[in-house]
């Protein structure tokens, strides 16, 4: 299956260029013009690949890429007309992959995407199957199993677990999940992930009253245990 890749720059012509690019290259471009609608995006289709301007209308392109990096390790190439040193390395820390200065090559671009793709490769399939304690997650085909047994499992439980599970230990806020299951994170609804939760717990854990794997880190959120 041919990778797909995400597009992001507040310039249409730009947009139009490389994704027209990639496409020539047997990748599927999806794009957008803003940072909102680069979230959005990027949380509907999941793509395999992000290219992502820094200056963007709506929500700032390292917002974006903090944002993205908070839910994902999805490759990142950052594309900018800013060439100071220190907005290199503000996106490098990011965790971004790679990082080219406008104006560019689209032949170019396209080399390192398939350049980062090469190097990332071997990283993105040791994650596409989670497996710690009894759980067994299969990204790519949404399923689960507990003790060898499958789980049928809702898409925002899903991504909830997925979040989890690829950062054992690490303590998400209920804020930040709500994030990953796309609902709105101004809206005063921050217990829906507590249902979720709960829910989780119930089709997971051995003892839901005494959890195994979702752990409860008070006044903060959640996490995964990094014990099991």
């Amino acid at each position: 299956m041919n990778a797909v890749i995400l597009v992001v720059d507040d310039e249409l012509d730009i947009r139009k260029v490389v994704c027209d690019y990639l496409e020539r290259a047997n990748f599927r471009a999806i794009s957008a013009g803003d940072g909102a609608a680069a979230l959005s995006l990027f949380r509907s289709q999941r793509p395999d690949f992000v290219i992502l301007d820094l200056n963007l209308p709506e929500v700032d392109g390292l917002d974006v890429a903090r944002a993205i990096r908070r839910e994902s390790d999805v490759p990142i190439i950052m594309l900018t007309a800013r060439v100071e040193e220190a907005d290199r390395l503000i996106g490098l820390e990011l965790g971004a992959d790679d990082y080219v200065t406008k104006p560019f090559s689209p032949r170019e671009l396209v080399a390192r995407v398939k350049t980062v793709l090469r190097r990332v490769e071997p990283r993105r399939d040791e994650k596409e199957i989670l497996h710690l304690g009894e759980l067994v997650m299969d990204i790519p085909r949404n399923k689960l199993l507990a003790g060898g047994r499958p789980v049928e499992l809702t898409l925002s439980e899903f991504k909830i677990l997925e979040t989890l599970m690829r950062s054992p230990g690490r303590v998400f806020t209920r804020m930040q999940l709500l994030e990953v299951i796309h609902d709105n994170p101004y809206a005063p609804y921050e217990r829906v992930v507590d249902t979720h939760i709960r829910n989780l717990r119930k089709k997971i854990e051995p003892d839901p009253t005494r959890p195994l794997y979702i752990l409860t880190v008070f006044g903060v959120g959640y996490k995964f245990s990094d014990e099991v």
